[in-house]
């Protein structure tokens, strides 16, 4: 039987939105896919900021923007499917805008109502993946290691580089995944802080700063700062095992603490962090000879990032970057999935990888058919 769903996700980078309409089929025990439409929708300005400075909103004005961005992903939604002539997108999973994060305190949010989403395109909505696996005592995250299980079964490891960077495998009896280092969050944002005319790096772009180090090439310019370095890769977190999960506030409470103290050209410090996610990434796995990594995210199309990560796993781990739709849209592919799931009423989280005390299925469900 071929069930459709659309995915729809917002990261931590402020891209904007990644959009995915997706068919799955399964075959005995195994799930086929097929991503028929796929689109990233950008960001205005004006959002780029309200999402940016939603931590720090006061509880009415968080209400507010909760109902105002789920609004605003039902339009966007309503739009694509307009566009590509799309009469039955099946379930809409959203993942939403993840604002707090943090499961050791009993609590993560993500911005987007589900019902704003349902009332503007009338189709059945999927939301609030996270909420009943913190409830269960997981971290809430991360969801997309049942998709690496069921859809990617060929690869030994499903690396993700977005914001931050997470890993999925089969371990002795269970599936592993975890965070592992905070990604383009950091590299983005440094980039960003020092205001660079594209023409200083010889770039063509829009708006008059970088937001982003094309292809790692600014990095790449740089040097290791070694001490830099030995102090990134000391933090408690990379020391811990077992289910973990990064968000902003780790990054405000660690990362930068140490990063404002340095006064290194920005080429060093970028050039630095990205041999420490390379590091994190290696010690985060015990490579053994002939496994294959599957690498997707944003971070896929960083050269210099990429050459890092690939120096400190090969010739063990082939590194493999996949079709440019799978480097972009497997996130948004996999919460299409988990939105199929609920509706089945499927585990779509598991305990091994969260530390919940059970595989859930999580989502709240808004029906907005007449």
């Amino acid at each position: 039987m071929e069930y459709f769903a659309t995915g729809v996700m917002s990261g931590t980078s402020l891209d904007g939105m990644d959009i995915a309409f997706c068919a799955f089929r399964k075959e005995g025990k195994l799930w086929n896919f097929s991503i028929l439409k796929a689109e990233t929708v950008s960001y205005p300005e004006q959002w780029i900021k309200k999402l940016r400075e939603a931590p720090e909103a006061n509880g009415r004005e968080l209400i507010a923007l909760h109902n105002e961005y789920g609004h605003l992903i039902g339009q966007t939604l309503k739009h694509f499917f307009e566009r590509h002539s799309i009469r039955n997108p099946g379930v809409i999973a959203s993942h939403g805008h993840t604002v707090f994060h943090q499961p050791d305190k009993g609590y993560t949010f993500q911005l987007g109502n589900g019902a704003a989403i349902a009332a503007e395109t009338g189709q059945k909505v999927v939301c609030d993946l996270r909420s009943l696996d913190v409830a269960l005592g997981g971290q809430g995250a991360p969801l997309v290691p049942i998709g690496d299980k069921l859809l990617f079964h060929a690869y030994d490891f499903c690396l993700n580089l977005g914001g931050f960077a997470n890993i999925s495998f089969e371990g002795p009896s269970q599936r592993l995944a975890f965070d592992i280092c905070p990604v383009n969050f950091v590299l983005n944002r440094l980039v960003r802080s020092n205001e660079i005319p594209p023409a200083q790096y010889g770039v063509s772009t829009t708006g008059p700063f970088l937001q982003y180090d094309p292809d790692g090439s600014i990095a790449r310019r740089g040097k290791i700062r070694n001490s830099l370095l030995k102090k990134l890769n000391a933090l408690p977190f990379y020391q811990s095992s077992g289910p973990k999960s990064l968000g902003e506030e780790w990054v405000n409470q660690n990362i930068w603490h140490i990063l404002q103290k340095e006064s290194y050209p920005l080429e060093d410090v970028l050039h630095t962090y990205c041999e420490h996610i390379a590091i994190q990434i290696r010690q985060s796995i015990h490579p053994r000879k002939g496994q294959k990594m599957l690498v997707t995210g944003g971070g896929a199309r960083n050269t210099f990032l990429m050459d890092r990560i690939s120096s400190q796993l090969e010739p063990q781990v082939e590194v493999i970057i996949p079709s440019e739709e799978i480097v972009d849209f497997k996130e948004a592919l996999v919460f299409a999935f988990l939105g199929m799931l609920r509706t089945q009423e499927e585990p779509s989280c598991l305990a091994s990888v969260t530390g919940s005390r059970y595989n859930n299925t999580g989502g709240a469900i808004f029906n907005g058919k007449a």
